[in-house]
């Protein structure tokens, strides 16, 4: 019997994947769950991580024409009763805050003074507060297009909770859009759904297929709700970014009206769309391995991290002064819109101990300097997308003219791990049988490793999305743009259909 190959993280991937994902969690210290139940504490070097999504994000909004503001956290109950569908939609998940103020009471404990005269919802979504307040901004045709940004947290009553995935509350930006024409709407959708697609393959290495969700996968409220769905190396699906066409559902409803160019008055156009620090957990889903998270360089928080190997004290202050040299002269250079930025590692203990912290915290590139480094004004370099041992001794000239080269292949080959890996679990099928077969474990001892994507064709009914979602829980998670009409069959009713949509489970 082969010996078991011995890893940073247990279980393993093949043994317990939300376990394994848990431990990837702890093991590169990005967050831990706090004492309010639902909710985690995103520590420095998970917000890190944010931080970069946000500065990139940002900037593609705004680069867009698109500007940041910021709206209340608390949403009267009568806003949110405006649009039936969008209500309804959120009702279950909304958190309801129904007195003020706390005073002291007889037995020595504090309780709330009295009720509020209108309850608050705590921010779930904002489309009927930024309705409200786009009604008073939007007059004529001329105050038109109105293109907002916010970012901000939000609060959804999640019943079982994941760390990034999902939990009560979660950072996210929302962009909230009002237009003359319903054509100008739909562009704005499908721009800012590029602009998702644009960050998920080029900054976070993570291939997706772009689509609109069915009828019942919409978001409440809305005419269409385009999406970006992602694999993860359970085969399940992520949905990393919607953006969401409302037509004028909500202009109706919060009153959105503007003058055209001949006086006549009508009601504005509106779209809405969102990313969250979901997107953490598909990074780590993504391309993470058994010894912990690999990141992407151009969103890493450090894209190097300097180790110094001391076994002689007294070179100690020329082995530390030539890694700080070495931090200084990359912290010069710049890789994607910020500066090289570099870790120098001067805490005691083991060396071998301190790379292995590195390694599970995702860093791409770690360089070992020692005695011959010293000497010989070189570098022992390790990637992160390479294994542990596969290192390499280069000289200290070479190393930081070729760092943005390096740091960009390390970019391109967890992408391309990620693509191939989609291609090779994602299927084309035609028959019930084979789907039915295709989603249900084959392994009894590895539950959670099996499926992947099927394009299969679909008659367009509810019913049928129905039946595969209680057989096999299983959804459609887009109907792809790229696909091509086709003539097909219904894999349940053997009825018509004329494109495949995706289907998977998913988180």
């Amino acid at each position: 019997m082969a010996k078991k190959a011995k890893t940073a993280i247990t279980p393993i991937r093949s043994e317990n994947y939300p376990e394994w994902y848990q431990q990837v969690i702890r093991a590169a210290d990005l967050a831990e769950l706090s004492p309010v139940r639902g909710c985690m504490v995103i520590k420095p070097w998970g917000y890190s991580i944010w931080e970069n999504m946000q500065r990139v994000l940002d900037k593609m909004f705004k680069d867009t024409g698109h500007k940041n503001a910021y709206f209340p956290l608390f949403i009267p109950m009568s806003f949110m009763e405006k649009e039936a569908q969008h209500v309804e939609g959120f009702a279950k998940e909304c958190a309801v805050v129904t007195h003020h103020r706390l005073e002291m009471g007889s037995d020595g404990k504090l309780k709330p003074a009295g009720p509020l005269e209108e309850p608050l919802v705590v921010r779930p979504t904002s489309e009927t507060i930024i309705g409200e307040m786009f009604a008073k901004w939007v007059q004529s045709y001329r105050d038109l297009p109105l293109l907002i940004n916010q970012w901000a947290n939000v609060v959804r009553w999640e019943l079982r909770t994941r760390m990034f995935l999902r939990t009560t509350e979660f950072l996210w930006q929302e962009g909230h859009t009002a237009h003359s024409t319903a054509e100008e709407a739909l562009e704005e959708t499908r721009l800012m759904l590029d602009v998702y697609a644009d960050f998920a393959e080029n900054y976070m290495a993570m291939p997706v297929i772009k689509g609109e969700k069915t009828e019942s996968e919409r978001f409440p409220g809305a005419e269409r709700t385009y999406c970006i769905e992602a694999m993860m190396q359970d085969r399940k699906a992520l949905q990393a970014g919607t953006s969401h066409f409302l037509g004028q559902n909500f202009a109706k409803a919060s009153g959105i009206t503007f003058l055209d160019q001949n006086g006549k008055e009508s009601f504005a156009w509106t779209t809405s769309w969102g990313v969250s620090t979901r997107l953490i957990g598909a990074l780590i889903m993504s391309h993470s391995d058994d010894n912990g998270l690999v990141l992407p360089p151009r969103l890493a928080p450090s894209h190097v991290v300097i180790l110094p190997v001391i076994h002689d004290e007294s070179l100690k202050d020329q082995i530390v002064a030539y890694c700080q040299s070495l931090a200084e002269e990359l912290k010069s250079f710049a890789y994607y819109g910020r500066a090289i930025e570099v870790e120098v590692d001067l805490r005691e203990g083991r060396g071998g101990q301190k790379m292995w912290e590195w390694i599970k915290k995702g860093v791409p590139v770690r360089v070992e300097i020692g005695k011959r480094e010293l000497e010989e004004q070189t570098v022992f370099v390790g990637r992160r997308d390479k294994e542990h041992r596969d290192r390499q001794t280069l000289s200290r000239k070479e190393f930081v003219e070729t760092l943005a080269n390096t740091l960009d292949e390390i970019q391109q080959t967890i992408f391309e791990r990620a693509r191939k890996f989609r291609e090779q679990h994602m299927a084309s099928i035609d028959a019930k049988q084979d789907f039915y077969d295709f989603f249900t474990p084959q392994n009894k001892e590895t539950p959670e490793i099996h499926g992947g994507f099927v394009l299969a064709h679909w008659n367009g009914s509810a019913e049928v999305e129905e039946i595969i979602k209680n057989d096999l829980a299983v959804t459609i998670r887009c109907i792809p743009f790229t696909e091509e009409a086709e003539e097909g069959k219904c894999i349940i009713t053997g009825e018509r259909s004329k494109q495949r949509v995706v289907f998977a489970k998913a988180y």
